[in-house]
């Protein structure tokens, strides 16, 4: 991902200086007046490099007729302008950035110590270019007009390769380019292909165009690149240069789309205000019964009714993590809350174990499927856990089936039997403990023992260790707990599913 500032806004100068110095330090002020105006925003003025003398084929160079020839000769600066308008950039306090056609104009680059490099579509499979812009420890924008996949995969993985910083631009090499040729989910496209990468948006549409900007950030996009010009008796501007009026109005569309889209990144921030409101449409927790201060306030001794009063309970609150203790005597209907209840959540308890069971399995480089989920045995439970319990992990369950056994550090699986089920024990990771009818012995790694209908069995590791077991169908009422305690615990399993999402 790149360190560039979050929504940098390009402004691509290209000839549009007119080859007249005047000209163009007049367009920067221009458009740094606009710019001004949207401090939320980060704004680069990029020039185009081409060494003339050596890009244009010696028995060209005079060829007037020639589209391209012709308007380089004319737009063409020396050093010493092209030095001013980039004091002029930096002065009006944008990022300095230029685009090099050819391995000369690097030069110039390093010595006025540039602060962004961009690699036009033209040059995007240049790669002479890349490896020159590679060597410079500045980060790189190129866009993608015109290249094939299989050319965007090669360039993203060698900047990759080279750690560089860098962006891709979603780009149409048309100019102007054509609504139905804007493909503007290209965007979604390399997000998905590349997601890793930031994927930015190079513009050549109609000028007056503000709608497209609004779609580009909605999509994802965060750099943008539009051509600039400044319109004068003089010098006209082409048709998909923007003047600074029009750059107003698409940053205004801009910063409207970045209002709307909002956060991103993570979850929302709070809403105070929908929070309230939310809550008054709950159903509240009510005494169903009288309960006495120090009982359990199991779920049949209350009832969920709307509305609920406030600094009540709601169902909500209520799930098979929860455990409500009475802390005062509760009348029959009366609001069971904070005032009368303590209430303890062991979610946190039940994610601290997925915790240390992803660490365990990384410590022993054990990969698992994505989408599997993790069981947890609490025996007795939860809160005693780290003395009596097991984590589960059910890869298949057909005939057969497969579990990995997670044996946290010193917690201990309590004896049971099958029935039905037949299982072997192979040892991927640790010292098992393991004890069959009362008799105990100790599996290292690679260690395999079978476990035959009827035998009782426990086990423990005193530092943590990881068990494959291959079993026939696994039925979930062929477990039985030699303490019927145990048996008749029907809360004692909890499963998470997204518990490898970090």
């Amino acid at each position: 991902m790149s360190n560039l500032p979050k929504h940098l806004f390009v402004l691509e100068m290209a000839n549009n200086h007119m080859g007249d110095i005047s000209h163009g330090i007049k367009l920067i002020r221009s458009f740094a007046g606009v710019c001004q105006k949207y401090p939320q925003f980060n704004f680069a003025f990029k020039l185009q490099y081409r060494d003339l003398d050596t890009f244009i084929h010696p028995s060209l160079k005079e060829r007037m007729d020639i589209k391209y020839i012709k308007r380089f000769a004319e737009t063409r600066l020396t050093r010493e302008q092209f030095d001013a308008l980039i004091s002029e950039i930096r002065n009006n306090n944008f990022l300095a950035m230029a685009t090099s056609f050819d391995e000369s104009s690097f030069g110039m680059i390093k010595e006025q110590n540039l602060d962004i490099l961009k690699i036009a579509s033209c040059s995007f499979t240049d790669w002479p270019v890349l490896e020159i812009a590679a060597s410079f420890d500045k980060p790189i924008i190129a866009s993608t007009a015109g290249a094939s996949i299989e050319e965007i995969d090669r360039v993203i993985s060698f900047l990759s390769n080279r750690k560089k910083d860098f962006v891709i631009m979603h780009c149409v090499g048309e100019y102007p380019t054509a609504d139905e040729k804007l493909h503007l989910s290209q965007i979604d496209f390399l997000k998905r292909r590349y997601p890793n990468v930031r994927i930015g948006y190079s513009t050549h549409e109609n000028p007056d165009n503000t709608e497209l900007i609004k779609i580009a950030i909605a999509k994802g996009a965060s750099v943008f690149e539009k051509h600039v010009g400044l319109a004068t008796e003089q010098y006209p501007i082409n048709a998909y240069s923007v003047t600074p009026e029009q750059a107003d109005r698409w940053l205004a569309a801009a910063a409207y789309a970045v209002m709307v889209c909002g956060e991103g990144e993570t979850r929302l921030p709070d809403n105070v205000a929908e929070k309230e409101s939310l809550r008054s449409l709950r159903r509240g927790m009510f005494a169903k019964t009288k309960i006495k201060s120090g009982e359990k306030v199991s779920r049949e001794k209350f009832f969920f009714a709307f509305p609920p009063e406030p600094n009540q309970y709601t169902a909500n609150d209520f799930s098979k993590y929860s455990e409500f203790t009475a802390v005062a005597d509760i009348e029959t209907d009366q609001a069971i809350s904070p005032d009368n209840t303590k209430h303890i959540n062991t979610r946190e308890k039940v994610l601290d174990i997925a915790k240390r069971t992803k660490q365990l399995l990384s410590e022993a480089k054990i990969n698992v499927p994505g989408g599997i989920e993790l069981e947890i045995s609490h025996h007795y439970g939860i809160e005693r856990f780290d003395q009596f319990g097991l984590v589960m992990l059910t890869i298949v369950n057909r005939d057969y089936c497969k579990k990995l056994l997670v044996c946290l550090p010193g917690v201990f699986h309590p004896e049971q039997y099958h029935q039905k089920k037949e299982e072997t024990f192979h040892v991927l990771f640790g010292e098992l403990e393991l004890q069959l009818d009362g008799k105990s012995r100790v599996l290292g790694v690679g260690d395999v023992v079978t476990v035959m209908p009827e035998v009782r069995h426990s086990f423990c590791s005193a530092k943590g260790a990881v068990v494959e077991e291959i079993s026939t169908t696994h039925f979930k009422n062929d477990s039985f707990y030699t303490d019927d305690a145990i048996n008749k615990n029907v809360n004692r399993k909890s499963v998470l599913t997204y518990w490898m999402v970090d």
